[in-house]
C-alpha cells in the first residue's frame, strides 16, 4: 500500500510542475514515514547515490561545453562542417548535422547542443531561405547525437547506475551516433529535393582547408576524449578534466575570447547545472533503493518472463516501457530509476548491458523531442523564437530516421558492441 502511495505521489507532484528531484524525493520520504522507517536512511540513501568517482566527470564535462559555447568555437566547427558538406543539395541542413556530430565530441549534451549551436545554425538557415521549420526539425533531432557521441553525460550516470565499463560505454555509442547522422542526412536529402532547397556554395578544397586549419584544435578535444579512454592513459573521469583543462587552455590562451567575467559566468552556470543534476541522481536513487528493496525488479521481470522468453521481443519490450518513461521524465532522473529495475531483467535473458545502455539513452533522446516534457523543443523555442507547438510539429517528421536507427541497434546488437569488444575485450 504504502509503495501505491509513493507511485501516485510521484505522478501527482510531476504533473503539478514539482522539479523532480523535490518530487522523487519527496515521495520516498512519505513512503519512509509511512513505513515507518528511520528518516535519517533518505540522508543515507543521497549521499551514498553521488558518492561516487565517476560521476566527478559530470561537472567538467559541462564546464567543457560552457567553455566551448563562451569561447566562441562553435562558430569555428559551424564554419568547418559548411565548407565540408555546405556543397551538397540543402546543405545548411547537412552542415546542422555534421556540426552536431563534431560538437557531440566535446559537450556530451543534447540541451547543450540545441544551445549553443543552434542559435548559429537557425539563424544561417532563416538566412539563406530556408522554412523555419525545417531548420528547427533538423537543429532538435541532430542534437541527439550528442549524448551518443562520447563524451556523454546520460552514459556517465548509465555506467555508474548499472555498474558498468563507462569506457565500453563511450566506445559503443560510436557507430550508432554516426548512424543517426548519417539517417538524418538522408532525411535532409530528401526534404531538400522536394522543397527545392538550394546548395550552400560549391565544394572548394582551399576553403575545407582554412576552416580545418581554424577548427584544428577544437576537432582535437574527442580524439584526447576518446583516445585516451580506448589507450588506458586516462579514465573517463580523468578524460572530462582533460576536456575542461583543453577548452579553457584555447578559450582564455589561443583565442583570448575567454576573459576573468566570461570564466566566472560559465563557473557559476556549470556549478548550477550540476547540482541540479547530483542533486536528481541522490534523490532518485532513495527512489531505486526503495523498489529494490520492495523487489520491483523481480516482480517486472518475472512479469516480462511469463510474456516472452525471446530475447528480441523482451528488448522491444524494454524499450517501450524506456520509451514511455522518457516521455513524462528528464533524462538523468529516468536512468536512475529505470537501470535498477532493467538490468536483473537483462541479465536473465543475457542482454549485454552495453548494448543496453546504448539503447536506453538512444530511447531517452526520443523524449527530448516529444512532449510533454521535451526540453529540447523548449530550449529551440527559446533559440529560434518558434512556438513550443510548432517546434514539436517541426520535428516529428525527423524522429522517423531516429527510430528506424534505434530499431536496427536493437535487432542487430553488433552495430554497438564489435567496437568495445575489439578495444577492450
Amino acid at each position: 500500500m504504502a509503495l501505491l502511495i509513493m507511485f501516485i505521489l510521484l505522478v501527482v507532484f510531476l504533473v503539478l510542475g514539482v522539479p523532480v528531484a523535490v518530487s522523487l524525493a519527496g515521495a520516498s520520504l512519505i513512503y519512509i514515514v509511512i513505513d515507518e522507517m528511520p528518516s535519517v536512511a533518505v540522508v543515507h540513501s543521497m549521499i551514498n547515490g553521488i558518492d561516487s568517482f565517476p560521476l566527478l566527470a559530470i561537472p567538467f564535462f559541462i564546464l567543457a561545453g560552457h567553455l566551448m559555447n563562451t569561447g566562441g568555437i562553435t562558430n569555428k566547427i559551424f564554419a568547418f562542417a559548411r565548407s565540408l558538406v555546405g556543397w551538397m543539395h540543402g546543405g545548411l541542413g547537412h552542415v546542422n548535422v555534421g556540426a552536431s556530430v563534431i560538437f557531440a565530441g566535446m559537450s556530451g549534451a543534447a540541451v547543450a547542443d540545441a544551445g549553443g549551436l543552434g542559435n548559429v545554425e537557425i539563424k544561417a538557415m532563416r538566412d539563406a531561405g530556408y522554412d523555419s521549420d525545417f531548420a528547427v526539425g533538423v537543429t532538435a533531432a541532430s542534437s541527439t547525437i550528442g549524448p551518443i557521441i562520447p563524451p556523454s553525460l546520460p552514459l556517465v550516470i548509465f555506467g555508474v547506475m548499472a555498474s558498468v565499463s563507462i569506457g565500453e560505454l563511450f566506445v559503443a555509442g560510436l557507430v550508432p551516433g554516426l548512424m543517426m547522422a548519417g539517417a538524418l542526412m538522408v532525411m535532409v536529402a530528401w526534404y531538400s529535393r522536394r522543397r527545392g532547397y538550394p546548395r550552400d556554395r560549391n565544394f572548394d578544397l582551399c576553403r575545407v582547408w582554412h576552416t580545418f586549419k581554424a577548427a584544428f584544435l577544437p576537432l582535437l578535444t574527442p580524439v584526447i576524449i576518446v583516445g585516451g579512454i580506448a589507450t588506458g592513459a586516462f579514465t573517463p573521469t580523468e578524460a572530462a578534466v582533460a576536456a575542461a583543462t583543453y577548452a579553457l587552455f584555447l578559450g582564455a590562451v589561443v583565442y583570448r575570447t575567454l576573459s576573468w567575467r566570461h570564466i566566472l559566468r560559465v563557473s557559476m552556470d556549470t556549478i548550477e547545472t550540476s547540482a541540479a543534476i547530483l542533486l536528481i541522481v541522490s534523490a532518485a536513487t532513495i527512489f531505486a533503493w526503495i523498489l529494490t528493496a520492495n523487489q520491483v525488479a523481480g516482480i517486472l521481470g518475472d512479469s516480462l518472463l511469463g510474456l516472452t522468453d525471446n530475447r528480441l521481443i523482451l528488448l522491444l519490450i524494454i524499450m517501450f516501457m524506456v520509451l514511455l518513461v522518457g516521455l513524462f521524465m528528464e533524462t538523468i532522473a529516468a536512468i536512475t530509476i529505470l537501470v535498477p529495475v532493467l538490468m536483473p531483467i537483462a541479465d536473465s535473458v543475457g542482454i549485454d548491458p552495453v548494448h543496453l545502455g546504448i539503447l536506453v539513452i538512444l530511447n531517452l533522446m526520443l523524449g527530448l523531442l516529444t512532449p510533454p516534457i521535451g526540453m529540447v523543443l523548449y530550449v529551440l523555442s527559446k533559440v529560434s523564437n518558434v512556438s513550443f507547438e510548432q517546434c514539436v510539429k517541426a520535428t516529428m517528421p525527423f524522429l522517423v530516421p531516429l527510430v528506424i536507427v534505434l530499431l536496427l541497434i536493437t535487432v542487430f546488437p553488433q552495430i554497438s558492441l564489435w567496437l568495445p569488444h575489439l578495444l577492450f575485450r
